[in-house]
């Protein structure tokens, strides 16, 4: 019994032993290298580059880098070629949705006179110069504004499309005869300067009873017809250079009331003068008297240039020849009483700008992009 114990103690020694000498391998296998160790071999794998091998090395590296670079290169062409179409078919139907907006369905919405400020579309062609779909727009969407805001009028409704269809060809045709006014003008060398058009904006303060500053005739621009005070700007300077064309194409009219002042100065009796010469038909017989007798800034029949001129005068005085909307005035200031004044005129009309414009257009009819007969 105890020898076989011996045995047993025996061969477990020995199997002790023989995996004693068989560990020390198989730790020293799964032991992690040093840092020296894995530098050294990190080392021995790089390529050594010298003068004569820095070329391939170089063509190696780019050589890796074209695969990235050539697939990134041809995304982004296609990626512009793609993004150019858009834009390109969107401008086309952008382009084509105006032009149809315009020139076929007649559209007055704000953002299509937007868009005809910035584009100089044509409406219009006369002799020379292009008419400007913006110009009849703008004459358009005034009137627009006014009987929308002021007289209730639904431009929906069928009622208001004939309104504004039977409008169409007025605005048409004012539009049409302000580019030949500019046309005229530029030829007879008349032109309206800030001045004019600063004097005229005072005259409508005065005449309204806005007092000196901008902020209400502004306001009072946009009530009625839609307008900034640039745009009422714009309209004045129009109708300044009509006035101021006409007045100096009507050479007889301008003679005639030179004439006229010319007795006044001399010493011609006023009233009489006015009998003879006024086209004033109803102050006339009455030595040129007007009717209003208390004339004021606010007054209808009295133009405010002649106003203006009479707060210049002293009792008795006579103006010189005034050039208003439609004639030549002369006036006598007969009485003050703290800015109420009592005058008489003598009133020699010059003829219509139309007078000149329409042989124009006879001779030379303008073209017409748009069709806005009357339904």
């Amino acid at each position: 019994m105890n020898k076989r114990r011996v045995d047993v103690a025996s061969g477990a020694k020995k199997q002790l032993g023989r995996a004693r000498a068989v560990l020390p391998p198989v730790a020293k296998r799964f032991r992690k290298p040093s840092l020296q160790a894995q530098t050294e071999t990190a080392l021995q794998n790089v390529p050594r580059i010298t003068n004569e091998t820095v070329s391939e090395h170089r063509e190696t590296i780019l050589k890796g880098g074209r695969k990235y670079k050539y697939p990134l290169e041809h995304s982004k062409r296609r990626i512009v070629i793609i993004s150019t179409t858009l834009l390109g078919l969107g401008a086309i139907a952008f382009v084509t949705y105006t032009l149809l907006s315009l020139y076929k369905w007649q559209t007055t919405s704000s953002f299509m006179h937007r868009i005809t400020q910035v584009a100089p579309l044509p409406i219009a062609k006369t002799d020379d110069r292009w008419v400007s779909y913006e110009d009849y727009l703008f004459e358009l969407r005034r009137y627009m504004h006014y009987y929308e805001t002021q007289q209730k009028v639904d431009f929906a409704s069928a009622s208001g499309k004939l309104q504004l269809d039977m409008y169409k060809p007025k605005a048409m045709e004012q539009v049409v005869n302000a580019a030949y006014v500019k046309e005229l003008a530029e030829e007879k060398g008349v032109r309206v300067s800030d001045r004019d058009v600063d004097d005229a904006l005072l005259l409508l303060k005065s005449q309204n009873q806005l007092g000196s500053s901008d902020e209400e005739l502004s306001s009072v621009a946009e009530r009625f017809f839609g307008w900034s005070l640039s745009d009422l700007r714009r309209q004045l300077r129009q109708e300044i250079l009509a006035q101021k064309l006409a007045a100096s194409l009507d050479t007889d009219a301008a003679d005639e009331a030179k004439n006229v002042l010319d007795q006044i100065r001399s010493g011609a009796d006023f009233a009489a003068l006015a009998a003879q010469a006024s086209d004033d038909a109803s102050t006339e017989a009455n030595g040129g008297q007007y009717n209003d007798q208390a004339i004021t800034m606010s007054s209808q029949e009295v133009p405010p240039k002649v106003v203006a001129v009479l707060g210049t005068l002293k009792v008795g005085e006579t103006s010189e020849v005034i050039t208003t909307n439609q004639a030549f005035e002369i006036v006598k200031l007969l009485s003050n009483e703290d800015g109420k004044y009592k005058a008489a005129h003598i009133q020699i009309r010059f003829k219509d700008i139309k007078t000149y414009v329409d042989p124009l257009k006879k001779a030379d009819p303008p073209r017409y992009f748009v069709q806005v007969d009357a339904s």
